[in-house]
């Protein structure tokens, strides 16, 4: 069936899950092996337990596709992508003691943090990996918490929650890394990595309201049961625990949602240090992703809980063109982990209509606000969706059967190729039976990207006890 055109905006929200930690082990996890069930090679890409890949929309690639970068507890790590899958991975740590990394869109360059030793932490580290200079490395420090606080703020002091995009955006001096000439400058007037795609200005999240009286506070909205709303007729006693979990998260994810503080944005230009706060509203600001084309368009979410608020929005910097993207015209519907195409035209999200039943991926084209809808079967449900370069591939990182789709067989890294009849044709490429997938007991969401060059699907992997880094070749194995 062809992809359902609609001129519609829209919301999502995932289910946590709650399973054990797969047993850490003494035995080094293989290098380079070919996964039994789904016959694609798989490569360990780091060398030292802890590392990740950034979170899924963040962008790990420099612009002419041929590195990668990826965290890890010594720092940054660069990785020659043109080598892949004939000679070994040889990463090399190029920034220790950093976060936050960010490949910058247009020029040879990664944004990072550098902020001496974490907290938390103490004693000289040890390093698995490599670094250029040969100087000891040391971990990354712990990310912290995006969530708004309620107490006054100055609403032109930025606040040091940059608003989750997948790292730790705020807090430190930036800093910017050639990758070619191994040089390193700082970023002027910049405190975190989410910079546009021109490196001409940063932003923050600040709880403010509008000085102008312009932003009418929304009416009081009585915070609705979420058992009801998300197992009707079944009592408290009556869930499994992981269940029970999902409904107390979502009641305090309720209450911010139904009644949100009010917040708005600073944007700080680099190259004069001037900052000005606008675009004030009423919502949990958060997922803030520049444009990757145009860098005066920011694509940020309404957070809570996913049912209960229309999540997807844009405004551009001098805060004209605040824009609901997506819509929601169903009880339960929802829709989020939104990212941007390659070509900053369309943005794609996880769409269900309603939650947990009917599932889809979807986009909506900025210029004509039309959507486009592919049906994904519900074992093929993921975490968080991404798309290549060209727009011809989509992957999916899977979930276990405690997230929101209830998928019996739901773990594996997979690949979509869009039909010309609108549907998907999805590939298994990693059995993902063993990896560990809930971020608040010891796991980690794969968080994948596909390569420029649509040869491999990076993803992070804590299935052999360790959280490494692979890469799956799309291509199977001969």
């Amino acid at each position: 069936m062809r992809p359902s055109v609609l001129c519609l905006s829209f919301t999502a929200f995932t289910l946590t899950a709650l399973s054990a930690q797969p047993p850490a082990s003494s035995t080094p996890p293989p290098a380079d092996w070919i996964d039994p069930d789904t016959g694609h090679r798989i490569i360990r890409l780091s060398t030292e337990p802890g590392s990740s890949t950034l979170y899924f929309h963040d962008n790990s690639y420099t612009p002419e596709g041929d590195k990668l970068i990826f965290n890890s507890p010594s720092g940054v790590v660069l990785l020659d992508l043109t080598k892949l899958g004939t000679t070994p991975p040889a990463p090399e740590v190029i920034v220790p003691s950093t976060r936050g990394p960010y490949a910058a869109r247009r020029s040879r360059e990664i944004y990072f943090v550098r902020d001496g030793t974490p907290p938390g932490r103490s004693g000289p580290p040890a390093s698995a990996q490599a670094t250029r200079d040969g100087s000891p490395a040391a971990p990354t420090p712990t990310t912290e918490s995006s969530s708004p606080t309620s107490a006054p703020v100055d609403p032109a002091a930025p606040s040091k929650r940059g608003g989750r995009s997948g790292g730790n955006f705020g807090g430190g001096e930036v800093f910017a890394y050639h990758v070619d000439t191994q040089a390193t400058r700082k970023v002027a007037h910049a405190s975190r990595t989410l910079i546009n795609s021109d490196e001409t200005f940063t932003l923050a999240t600040v709880v403010a309201e509008d000085p102008s009286g312009a932003t009418s506070k929304p009416a009081f909205r009585e915070p609705r049961p979420q058992l009801a709303r998300m197992f009707p007729g079944k009592k408290l006693a009556e869930l499994t625990p992981e269940q029970q979990y999902a409904v107390n998260k979502e009641e305090s994810l309720a209450r911010r949602a139904m009644n949100p503080t009010g917040m708005a944005f600073t944007f700080t230009n680099l190259k004069t240090g001037e900052a000005k706060t606008t675009g004030y509203q009423y919502g949990s600001l958060n997922h803030m992703q520049f444009s990757p084309t145009d860098p005066n368009l920011l694509l940020y979410c309404h957070e809570g809980t996913w049912h209960e608020v229309d999540r997807i929005w844009t405004i551009r910097i001098d805060g004209t063109e605040k824009t609901l993207r997506h819509k929601r015209t169903l009880d339960m519907e929802i829709a989020g982990h939104e990212f941007w195409s390659y070509d900053g035209k369309t943005i794609w999200f996880d769409l269900q209509t309603p939650r947990s039943q009917v599932f889809w991926i979807a986009g909506v084209d900025l210029a004509t606000g039309r959507e486009t809808r592919y049906p994904v079967e519900r074992n093929a449900w993921s975490v968080h969706y991404n798309i290549s370069r060209d727009s011809r591939l989509f992957m999916g990182d899977g979930g276990d059967p405690t997230q929101v789709a209830f998928a019996s067989d739901g773990q594996w890294i997979n690949l979509f190729r869009p039909q010309t009849d609108g549907t998907l044709l999805r590939e298994k490429l990693v059995n993902m039976e063993k990896h560990n997938y809930v971020t608040g007991r010891g796991g980690i969401e794969p968080n994948g990207s596909i390569t420029p060059d649509n040869r491999w699907v990076i993803f992070s992997g804590n299935f052999h006890g360790a959280r490494h880094v692979y890469a799956v070749e799309i291509a199977k194995s001969k």
